[in-house]
């Protein structure tokens, strides 16, 4: 999968050069490019913002640097039934477990991530779609395309080294995943499951399948 990224800071990306991303992209699972925004302003100071039309606080993305930047990715684009352009803001289609599976059939994804109080309504027109991670604001679109490049490439074919791994993750089926353990088998009088001991492959998947349904992540202590 061929990645793009347009966005202010580049330098943010550096966690895509670590762990799993790390791996796909050395054995040529994964491609990403980081396109500098500012590349692609008009003027000598490198203006990619300007003051909303009708007052208001803050500074808007313009039009003209983003449709540039993205333009040029699409010289070398895969064609339109095989790419995704996406961008990041806080009111769009809350990304999921499902929008993942869907989003790693693509060959190309295109990630426009914002900054300042937000972007030209007439650059929405380049998108397929606007995704958000939440219903709360952060600075930029970086994190939330990490988050989502992230949960994606867990989708493609090798990138775990194996298929079995995604399908055991949370969510994969739109459910919670099992409680898991490890050594050791009695930790400060915690004990494993005696039903993980058994070797009874048929029993402990039907365990974990009612562990996932009644789990619900939501961890309390009482004081």
């Amino acid at each position: 999968m061929r990645i793009d990224i347009v966005t202010l800071f580049p330098n943010m990306f550096t966690p895509l050069e670590d762990s799993i991303i790390k791996r796909a992209r050395e054995n040529g699972l994964i491609e990403i490019n980081l396109i500098q925004l500012r590349d692609f302003a008009f003027n000598k100071h490198n203006q990619v913002d300007d003051t909303p039309y009708g007052g208001g606080s803050g500074m808007v993305l313009k039009p003209e640097p983003v449709f540039r930047a993205v333009r040029s990715i699409l010289e070398t684009s895969f064609p339109p039934e095989q790419r995704r352009i996406l961008i990041m803001d806080p009111i769009g289609s809350q990304f999921n477990q499902a929008k993942a599976k869907e989003l790693a059939k693509f060959e190309q994804l295109i990630f426009i991530c914002g900054h300042y109080e937000g972007f030209d309504e007439r650059i929405y027109e380049l998108a397929d779609e606007a995704l958000s991670i939440g219903e709360y604001v952060l600075t930029g679109g970086e994190l939330p395309a990490m988050v989502i490049i992230d949960a994606v490439a867990r989708m493609l074919p090798n990138v775990l080294g194996s298929e079995e791994s995604a399908k055991t993750d949370s969510f994969y089926n739109g459910g919670a995943g099992y409680p898991q353990y490890t050594k050791p088998r009695d930790f400060e009088g915690r004990q494993v499951p005696e039903i993980l001991l058994s070797g009874n492959h048929a029993k402990i998947a039907e365990w974990r399948r009612q562990q996932s349904e009644l789990r619900n992540f939501s961890i309390t202590k009482n004081n």
